[in-house]
């Protein structure tokens, strides 16, 4: 097509209509419109602003939908087995120190494993999975030789290790594995009530993909009010942070399990601690703070499929200081809860408007995360869906 990438989507229709010799009149009789129609959407007075018109026309003329919207994508397949996952699982599979097996490599000291998480956790919080993904193997692997070295020292990094890791996996879907590295990451934290609390907080994550709400909530409390300072106002941002976080998740998974006003109550709780802290910090990792509490708020209100709540307490939400603090991973995982929020209420266009801003925010959110598919899926489905999803639907290869 030349530079027909530049083109706007009226002239590529008029382009695929020559290339198969088609007059405007039959053309117009295959799509069950009139000659008129047609000519105003070649020459861009009548916008194609419906997914389904977008794909009857593609059908037509023997393309793929993408080619009207100027796209040359290849389809992204889900990074579930392989992709480097496999050896996540490998690496979680590995018995070498406890078996006393030999260590040809030098030990990573305890300052190094501490950067490399470090760089981890931020590459994860940029949503960068696939690199998150390359980086988990190795991570684990060092870090267990670390802590054989240095076990105390290297407790701490070893636990990041496998917080960071049941983290991706939760975002890739898959949750028994990353089950499995949540509950390292809680074996090796046991002493420390900072590091259970920290480490409880991906396991709450966790139990709630995996559908047992209710166990969430029982650990999440404990967890919560073991770390929970004796006087809320003399407590550490730290320790306010861990066991906010921790009161949030236990919100979630009160909503989860259908129970709204205990969740309202968790989030009450984590809120006024919220206030104390402010909003961009990341203390363990938690991105807590009050935006943080109002988010979760939304997320329990698409739970309970209450869509006009969850918008409404969304746009309250971004309007704060604190919502550009947040990691783009977060910002992107809530436009997702948010475009289910319009799902629910029947509101494909502004559930692909979010997904069109999730997908600026972090593009990995779209490309590798179940969720975003099925939310694409369900928007494709709706024949008032907009053609701004068709990128997406073309990449993912969902509809």
């Amino acid at each position: 097509m030349g530079s027909g990438e530049l083109l706007p989507v009226g002239r590529r229709v008029a382009y695929w209509r020559g290339r198969r010799k088609l007059s405007q009149q039959v053309f117009a009789d295959r799509l069950g419109k009139s000659k008129s129609w047609v000519d105003k959407v070649e020459r861009g007075v009548r916008r194609l602003d419906k997914l389904s018109t977008l794909q009857e026309i593609a059908r037509v003329l023997r393309i793929d939908a993408a080619a009207l919207v100027g796209l040359d994508v290849e389809v992204v397949k889900p990074m579930n087995r392989g992709d480097g996952v496999d050896r996540i699982r490998a690496a979680l599979s590995r018995y070498d120190i406890p078996l006393g097996k030999r260590v040809d490599r030098p030990v990573v000291p305890v300052d190094r494993m501490l950067r490399d998480v470090g760089y981890a956790w931020t590459t994860f919080q940029y949503a960068r999975y696939p690199q998150v993904v390359d980086l988990v193997p190795d991570l684990l692997t060092h870090a267990q030789r670390t802590h054989a070295e240095a076990p105390v020292a290297g407790r701490v990094p070893l636990v990041e290790a496998y917080r960071i890791t049941a983290s991706v996996l939760v975002k890739l879907g898959d949750a028994e594995l990353a089950w499995l590295a949540v509950d390292r990451a809680m074996l090796a934290a046991t002493g420390d009530r900072e590091l259970v609390a920290a480490a409880a907080v991906q396991l709450g994550q966790v139990l709630r993909a995996l559908g047992r709400a209710r166990e969430a909530k029982s650990a999440l409390l404990a967890a919560a009010y073991r770390i929970a300072p004796p006087v809320v106002e003399h407590g550490t941002p730290a320790e306010l942070s861990l066991c906010g976080a921790l009161l949030v998740q236990a919100g979630l998974a009160a909503a989860q399990d259908g129970h709204e006003a205990a969740a309202g109550e968790l989030f009450d709780e984590a809120a006024g601690m919220a206030e104390r802290v402010g909003d961009g910090y990341d203390h363990h990792r938690t991105g807590f703070g009050p935006t943080a509490v109002d988010l979760a708020r939304v997320a329990a209100a698409v739970e309970a499929g209450d869509a006009h709540a969850a918008v409404v307490r969304h746009e309250r939400a971004i309007a704060r200081s604190g919502w550009r603090w947040l990691p783009a991973e977060h910002r992107a995982a809530h436009l997702l809860d948010v475009a289910r929020a319009y799902l629910h209420a029947g509101d494909a266009g502004n559930a692909a408007r979010m997904v069109t801003e999730a997908e600026r925010t972090a593009p990995a959110e779209i490309m590798y995360r179940p969720v975003a598919r099925d939310i694409l899926a369900e928007i494709a489905r709706d024949p008032r869906a907009p053609t701004t999803v068709a990128q997406f639907v073309a990449m993912l290869g969902v509809g």
